[in-house]
């Protein structure tokens, strides 16, 4: 009698999936077998419509309601995720927010703070309880954390989101520093900077056509699709990228 191995199924965590890039990417990671967590702030709607589509293709999947940029909603999402899905394997922090237009001299404080909240203390909260749970220190298996950065943090988006960009590159360094901190400890840090990609958080800076203002500039001549930035998440939390950490996949047509 042939005994076939039975092997576990792999879970990730990818924030703010309920559209965008983060939706492209929960769709990815099912048909690779994955199980899903979607995790979502306010737009229940998306969250599950997205979770209906995965599902149908026979991958578990849940949604959770969670603000990541405080503390107390993170441990309820990674605890959610321990009790219905199982052991983390890799964790894709996409939740991000973008604020109207704006030159710096005309930003307010509280702007700023909301932005560096929202974009920095998340990750490093969802790294952290991530690392608990993975790290080869901590009793785990190892796993995979791709941030996902931005071209601005390079660019600096003058003009039109300094603040942003600023929160971008400090996803760049904590990437770069937490890759060498836990490399040891069988955890890869990866990240992804895409620019001027089709979603709908340009409507949330105030200019939803903003691409097509721009494209000219990009070399390619085109915005990116979601899909695209998706695919180098994926490649980068796989195993086909077993030697690579600290690094980054530009997905920005060329700019």
């Amino acid at each position: 009698m042939v005994v076939q191995e039975v092997v576990a199924q792999k879970v990730v965590i990818i924030t703010g999936s309920g559209r965008g890039i983060g939706a492209a990417t929960a769709k990815l990671f099912s048909h690779n077998n994955y199980a899903v967590c979607i995790n979502y702030k306010k737009d229940k709607k998306s969250a599950t419509e997205i979770a209906d589509i995965i599902r149908t293709h026979g991958a578990r999947c849940i949604t959770v309601q969670a603000d990541i940029s405080k503390e107390k909603d993170v441990n309820a999402l990674f605890a959610k995720v321990d009790q219905t899905l199982g052991q983390l394997s890799v964790l894709v922090n996409n939740a991000g927010i973008l604020k109207p237009q704006m030159r710096l001299q005309d930003m307010t404080a509280e702007r700023i703070n909301t932005v560096l909240t929202n974009n920095i203390t998340s990750y490093f909260l969802c790294c952290r309880e991530a690392i608990k749970r993975m790290s080869t220190n901590n009793g785990g298996s190892g796993g995979a954390i791709v941030n996902v950065s931005s071209g601005a943090a390079r660019s600096g988006s003058p003009n039109e989101y300094i603040d942003y960009a600023a929160s971008k590159g400090a996803i760049d360094t904590l990437t770069i520093g937490l890759a060498k901190e836990v490399a040891a400890e069988g955890i890869r840090v990866n990240g992804v900077r895409p620019a001027l990609i089709y979603t709908d958080m340009h409507a949330d800076g105030g200019e939803a056509t903003r691409i097509e203002r721009l494209k000219s500039a990009i070399p390619m001549q085109r915005g990116g699709k979601v899909e695209e930035v998706a695919q180098a998440i994926y490649w980068l939390a796989s195993e086909q990228a077993s030697f690579s950490t600290g690094t980054f996949i530009d997905v920005t047509g060329g700019l």
